[in-house]
């Protein structure tokens, strides 16, 4: 998988959110100086997301943004498809509508097998564990493996 600009914008601004007292919505600004997010680009993320219902917003002296809901109700894999879509797709299709002939039939079920794999992390990282600085132990497992450090 390949962790665009935008998933990894989406994920900080979102822990910036959570972060934040939500009684008092937080200006894009702030969230864009905290993590060096270009504001313009950030400003279109919170919009995406505001689309998708993950985000409120206010206009106004006192207003901004926050989550509209608790984070820990908002998985990693929610904020992706908001800002880009299905987690995994072949060719721009799901993985289950992709056809592969001959010897390259398996190819479809490997790919499901991909997304599957991306939702069993995604899925179950939530934004109240990134802001909590621990992931679920099942995911965090994940990284005690030595192979999953190594750089290929």
């Amino acid at each position: 998988m390949r962790v665009t600009a935008k998933v990894d914008y989406t994920v900080r601004a979102a822990i910036e959110l959570a972060a934040a007292d939500r009684a008092h919505p937080i200006k894009g600004d702030q969230i864009a100086r905290a993590q060096g997010i270009p504001t313009k680009y950030l400003e279109n993320i919170l919009g995406e997301l505001k689309r998708s219902g993950l985000v409120g917003s206010m206009r106004g002296a006192e207003g901004g943004y926050w989550l509209a809901r608790r984070p820990e109700e908002i998985s990693v894999a929610e904020l992706i498809r908001a800002v880009e879509g299905p987690l995994a797709n072949v060719r721009g299709e799901r993985p289950e509508d992709a056809k592969f002939e001959g010897r390259a039939a398996p190819l479809q079920r490997m790919w499901v097998c991909v997304r599957a794999s991306l939702r069993s992390v995604l899925e179950h990282v939530t934004v109240a564990d990134l802001v909590a600085g621990r992931l679920p132990p099942e995911v965090d497992a994940l990284a005690d493996d030595p192979d999953a450090w190594a750089p290929h």
